[in-house]
């Protein structure tokens, strides 16, 4: 045990510690957040993928059976457009260039009416809305899928500008107050209230905002790399124990040789065995 001491050093104690931290860190936050991300994407992906072969149910259907997951499921929607009912999102990009999302309210046949959000329009000069024409008058058949909510940026109220009132985000709640008109949320499985999004060739509709690739990302590849970390970094303090104790081996035996060569200087005093590790060591950790 005494060929162990050495690991008391203040260097090394720091240095497990380090590693001890960092492994600790791989494993229970660093690896978890992104295998728990890798899930949800997939997750995600899987319910786009079962909406786009699904057929379309009523969105009644949705409002009156609420509690089960319904973010992007495909809905069809019979009623007229709320007259005056635009409502921008700012800072949307369509083909690569500025734009606005355009919002409207939708009354259901039953008296219920909806958030729609009918697509992207590109900004003129990329600074300003352009004219949006109001979306068709009298009774629809629309398709859609049901979006949750997109929350609210504190910091970030509404505003009129340029004749559009303007918002932020998509939210049902906040596009509530902004219209004056109760907006009914569609509910979609988690504590944020839905919307509609117009799909492509509907009536009122501009260019659909693009669903999300299918695709996993890089998550689970960087779950496991930081797996892999968490268990390099104590394998590679062995690695450096053992290399140390070798070294200290080497140390031991290139002192015997000298002590039993004897002195080959006859000017000085003759220097004990043990001053060659000691030297090296020194030269490793210091005085």
């Amino acid at each position: 045990m005494r060929k162990l001491t050495f690991l008391l050093r203040p260097s090394w104690l720091i240095l497990a510690v380090i590693v001890a931290a960092f492994a600790y860190l791989c494993f229970t936050v660093l690896a978890p957040w992104q295998l728990g991300k890798n899930d949800s994407t997939e997750h995600r992906n899987q319910l786009i993928a079962d909406s786009v072969r699904a057929d379309p149910v009523a969105v009644t259907d949705v409002l009156d059976n609420a509690g089960s997951h319904t973010e992007w499921r495909k809905v069809t929607a019979t009623g007229a457009f709320v007259p005056e009912s635009t409502v921008l999102v700012r800072l949307r990009h369509l083909d690569g260039a500025p734009g606005y999302a355009v919002l409207a309210a939708f009354r259901l046949d039953d008296g219920r009416t909806l958030l729609v959000d009918r697509g992207l329009v590109a900004a003129v000069d990329g600074t300003r809305p352009p004219a949006i024409a109001d979306p068709p008058a009298g009774p629809h058949r629309i398709e859609a899928r049901v979006r949750a909510s997109e929350g609210v940026v504190p910091d970030k109220l509404p505003s009129t500008q340029d004749g559009y009132r303007q918002v932020y985000t998509v939210d049902t709640t906040q596009e509530s107050t902004v219209l004056d008109t109760p907006l009914t949320p569609i509910p979609t499985g988690t504590d944020k209230g839905g919307y509609l999004q117009l799909a492509e060739g509907q009536p009122g509709a501009f260019t659909p905002t693009p669903l999300p690739q299918l695709d996993a990302g890089p998550y689970l590849s960087y779950g496991l790399q930081w797996l892999a970390f968490g268990l390099m970094a104590p394998l590679g303090l062995g690695y450096f124990v053992v290399a140390e104790l070798r070294a200290r081996r080497r140390d031991r035996a290139g002192s015997s040789s000298s002590a039993e060569s004897g002195p080959t200087s006859t000017t000085g005093p003759e220097l004990p065995p043990k001053t060659t590790t000691e030297a090296r060591l020194a030269d490793r950790y210091g005085r």
